[in-house]
């Protein structure tokens, strides 16, 4: 019987915090929806950095893409040319100073927007069987 009045209790928590949830989300993010028109540079945020982890996911993807066409050479040389690239994303499009970590969101989408497509030229390239490997190092 106690076992019933718990898990009642418990299934009518969870629907509150559910139901509560689904009513509080849209609120909370009206403004950010409508990237167009920014509310505020949070809202402004939120917007870019959508669009950039967008970037990222196509980064990871194509670098997949790419390191299966690879034989054990290849890779390592992509490995060294991709962590280069990371460092000198890194900075191009973020610094740290005493206030804090600060990144330049539209920097990292368009910087991450052209290794994507610099990947996918490799991928085009080695899946032809013309590799080069000189250009899997940059």
């Amino acid at each position: 019987m106690k076992t019933n009045i718990v898990n009642r209790t418990i299934g009518k928590t969870f629907l509150g915090i559910v139901t509560s949830a689904a009513f509080m989300f849209p609120i909370l993010s009206w403004g950010a929806q409508n990237c167009d028109k920014p509310v505020n540079d949070f809202d402004g945020l939120y917007c870019l950095t959508k669009v950039y982890l967008e970037a990222d996911k196509e980064l990871n993807n194509s670098y997949t893409k790419l390191n299966k066409v690879l034989n054990s050479t290849q890779k390592s040389k992509l490995k060294r040319g991709q962590l280069a690239w990371i460092r000198e994303r890194n900075d191009q499009c973020s610094y740290n100073n005493n206030e804090g970590f600060f990144v330049n969101m539209g920097c990292a989408t368009r910087v991450t927007t052209a290794r994507v497509n610099f990947l996918n030229d490799r991928v085009r390239e080695c899946s032809a069987g013309s590799c080069r490997d000189s250009r899997l190092g940059e």
